[in-house]
């Protein structure tokens, strides 16, 4: 039986910046207890409608800010997943924290829960470009964390870079990745800022107040980031993302670094994980859920005494989209040929799916090829090093 993974929403936060689109909300923060209450509510419906006791290999906490939780939270959400799933021993249990809001003693407990992956917003290490991004951190916030986690005992940390901002210099991103490289954390996610529809940034944007993003300048940061962690012996395993490498791997071309996110390589799989909390997505026996967006929503619909769901809705699910054989075939494509190293293993589709690569896209991947965007690591097709950068309009030709 294949391994599953859960991710758990929070959406709040102290601030919610500039350029995010994400399901977050500022000011909320008294909800969190009954939140918290409607998490465990939610996993025990999922659950009480399964068969049988699920697998699962990771967890993650994303946000938001899920570091504005106490840790009372964590221990209760974690005991309520232990009791309704398998979850591994070894599972890599994740959480997504902003640097301004950890302490050492936060750290040291939150540890103690059994959390055992740090990612850390620092997004820059420039003070110019976190006031513009509206971050509340400084770059000493990350060093501090940095410290701390060690300290507590985290030998898994990821720090979240952003570039390609409007107006923002070559020396500025490489001066970033410097000073994020001299924390030797483990993994790095790496991302182009796109100016998203109904945020502040896209509203300046329209009002002329700052200029787009220059494309040409962002790939040039791109190729100099891919450059700067490769000599730094991080292994790009995904577009953008960096890990170190497991030396024990014999095939490294093939195989993920042992410090990849586990929990992202589910989604880039595209296997199944259960989402919990408002707005969370899930995929999970050939359908994709949603849920409900607004906290006080998510708060009221798990506050409800109802009839037990049809496996894998809950009170919370406000959508829940059968996946068709072919549209999920268009999505692991998708999904899968983002993975650098890995790409898609042609014996893997087969076995999932029952043909092989080549006799649904044999036109796609010999154009592709030809070009010399993608290429064969023996049954693994892939995007070579100059596809990386035109990702996107290659799988559009996959879905």
């Amino acid at each position: 039986m294949n391994a599953n993974s859960v991710y758990l929403h929070i959406p709040f936060c102290r601030h919610r910046c500039a350029y995010c689109d994400f399901n977050t909300f500022a000011g909320q923060q008294a909800r969190i207890p009954d939140y918290v209450e409607a998490l465990q509510r939610e996993i025990q419906a999922l659950t009480a409608g399964a068969a049988e006791r699920l697998p699962v290999h990771t967890v993650y906490f994303g946000g938001g800010t899920p570091s504005l939780l106490p840790i009372s939270a964590f221990e209760q959400i974690l005991t309520t997943l232990a009791r309704g799933f398998l979850l591994s021993p070894e599972a890599e249990i994740s959480i997504e924290a902003n640097p301004g809001t950890l302490t050492a003693d936060y750290l040291q407990a939150l540890r103690a829960t059994g959390v055992n992956r740090l990612s850390l917003g620092m997004q820059s290490a420039d003070p110019g470009e976190l006031i513009f991004l509206e971050r509340q951190h400084h770059f000493e916030d990350v060093i501090n964390a940095v410290t701390w986690a060690r300290q507590a005992g985290f030998n898994n940390l990821s720090l979240d870079l952003i570039f390609g901002l409007p107006e923002q210099h070559l020396g500025t991103w490489e001066a970033s990745l410097d000073r994020g490289l001299a924390l030797a954390p483990e993994h790095f996610s790496l991302y182009a800022l796109t100016i998203e529809h109904g945020t502040p940034l896209k509203r300046q944007a329209d009002l002329g107040l700052i200029p787009a993003p220059d494309p040409d300048l962002a790939a040039e940061m791109y190729e100099l980031a891919c450059a700067k962690l490769t000599d730094a012996d991080y292994l790009q395993y995904e577009i953008s993302n960096w890990a170190k490498e497991n030396s024990n791997s014999p095939l490294p071309t093939s195989h993920s670094p042992f410090l990849a996110s586990q929990h992202n390589l589910q989604y880039w799989r595209n296997q199944p994980y259960f989402g919990f909390g408002a707005g969370a997505h899930g995929f999970v026996s050939g359908f994709r859920t949603r849920n409900v967006l607004a906290p006080a929503a998510y708060i009221r619909r798990m506050s409800l005494t109802a009839a037990p769901l049809e496996f894998p809705r809950t009170p919370a699910t406000v959508n829940a989209q059968s996946i068709d054989r072919e549209t999920e075939i268009g999505e692991t494509m998708m999904m899968g040929l983002r993975l650098t190293r890995e790409g898609v293993s042609d014996s893997r589709f087969q076995a999932r799916f029952g043909v092989t690569l080549r006799e649904i896209y044999d036109k796609q991947i010999d154009k592709f090829v030809a070009w010399g965007l993608l290429e064969w690591a023996d049954d693994h097709l892939r995007l070579t090093e100059r596809g990386y950068l035109l990702g996107n309009q290659i799988f559009s030709e996959f879905i």
